[in-house]
């Protein structure tokens, strides 16, 4: 395919690292995936707001003869290509498109041109793979075995696309019966994938507090109520609850994310607002984690004579791997990178929205390692400086590749509720 004609075109491909696994009409569009995908790491959208890169996604669908539907969850993109001959049978791939709220700091020519918007998560990379995948698909449609939707979701960052996509029918015509996507994972070298049965991903929750004390001056402090104090008492008390509430041998997370108050040095601040996420694997921990938080933090405000409005919001559920999926998953991986690159338990405490597919399908949602620590190229995700070898892109196009041939020559002839 013909990249966006504004896309950044590549100083290179890259280097010679690629497993001899990896076929000929992969290795001659790594050209084609690294422009896409620096294009849209030039132009990054926030959620919902992904209008430039869904129409990136729709011409390039355009060009390759590729049927889809349009807009899905706002600007979401539901693309299809049906197998020659009909076999009843479907499954769904899928990739984010949207940025964070960062402003990127690399000095790249493909660095962002939007201010305070970057693809910090490598979703740039994600919409490159599954692109040039249902390109390669379309072109293979007389030997498919069943149908192929290709699912590009926004606002994986939030507020969440992929509920809305299932609720406006992504899993149906054809009817979905397994769902399979990927991460680039710049915590992993590339050549290397991770793949983990059961829970991969952490549920994530969010929470917001506003602390209401009585201000005053800072010369005068018997006479006020120190929002600041308080709610940092707040904040260390939280602490305790991961160490103190929960079974040693399960795990979560509670992060304060931001910490707002006062108005100049010699104001004691009457107000302090907190947010923060939560994170947990197991549904019992969550639901006990929450009702200590709130407990802790009204009895933590109120022994200061202070108030507190607590509003706490879940977000994504965890995101569960089908035993039987992520086994067959891995033996693919393991065909294209070898058996010993395969990361087996690899696990994030991050939070996905592939949770709501693969509680509606069985599937696998891998990890697709993505730093060169000798390019510079390992950055953490969400940093200002993250960026990643284009190298694991044609590696995650031929994973895709794959994961399609050997799942309807594997389970042609059973449903895949028996898998």
């Amino acid at each position: 395919m013909t990249p966006p004609t504004d896309a950044t075109t590549p100083t290179s491909t890259p280097p010679p690292t690629l497993p001899p696994t990896i076929r000929p009409e992969v290795r001659a569009r790594i050209d084609s995936m690294v422009a896409v995908r620096r294009d849209l790491h030039c132009h990054p959208e926030l959620g919902l707001r992904e209008t430039r890169t869904s129409g990136v996604v729709q011409d390039f669908l355009r060009r390759a003869g590729i049927e889809f539907r349009f807009p899905l969850a706002t600007t979401g993109v539901a693309a299809l290509v049906r197998a020659e001959k009909p076999s009843g049978r479907a499954i769904l791939l899928r990739a984010d498109m949207d940025g964070l709220p960062l402003q990127e700091e690399n000095t790249t020519d493909y660095a962002s041109q939007n201010t305070g918007v970057m693809h910090a998560c490598g979703h740039d990379g994600h919409t490159s793979i599954l692109l040039h995948t249902a390109e390669l698909t379309q072109q293979r449609r007389a030997t498919l075995g069943g149908d192929v939707t290709f699912a590009f979701q926004p606002a994986e960052e939030g507020p969440g696309g992929a509920l809305p996509m299932i609720q406006e029918g992504v899993l149906e015509n054809p009817k979905i019966e397994a769902a399979f996507g990927l991460h680039l994972w710049n915590i992993f070298p590339v050549g290397k994938v991770g793949v983990q049965a059961g829970p991969a991903m952490a549920a994530a929750d969010e929470f917001e507090l506003i602390v209401e004390g009585k201000g005053g001056h800072g010369a005068h402090p018997d006479k006020t109520i120190d929002a600041v104090v308080v709610a940092s008492h707040i904040v260390t008390a939280m602490q305790t609850l991961v160490s103190r509430n929960v079974d040693p041998f399960k795990t979560a997370v509670i992060t304060v994310g931001t910490f707002r108050a006062g108005s100049n040095f010699n104001i004691i601040a009457e107000r302090a607002f907190l947010t923060g996420t939560m994170r947990t694997f197991d549904p019992e921990v969550r639901a006990a984690l929450i009702e200590r938080l709130e407990v802790v933090v009204s009895r933590t405000a109120e022994a200061f004579g202070a108030k507190c409005k607590f509003v706490f919001n879940e977000v994504y559920p965890v995101t569960v791997n089908d035993p039987g999926m992520s086994e067959f998953v891995a033996d693919v991986v393991a065909e294209v990178v070898g058996k010993e690159n395969v990361l087996r338990g690899a696990m994030s405490m991050g939070a996905e929205d592939m949770s709501y597919f693969l509680e509606a399908v069985p599937g696998c949602f891998l990890f697709l390692g993505s730093n060169n620590s000798a390019r510079g190229l390992d950055g953490q995700h969400h940093s200002p400086r993250f960026d990643f070898d284009e190298a694991c892109l044609p590696i995650g196009t031929e994973i895709f590749l794959r994961i399609q041939e050997r799942y309807f020559q594997r389970y042609s002839a059973a449903p895949a509720k028996s898998l």
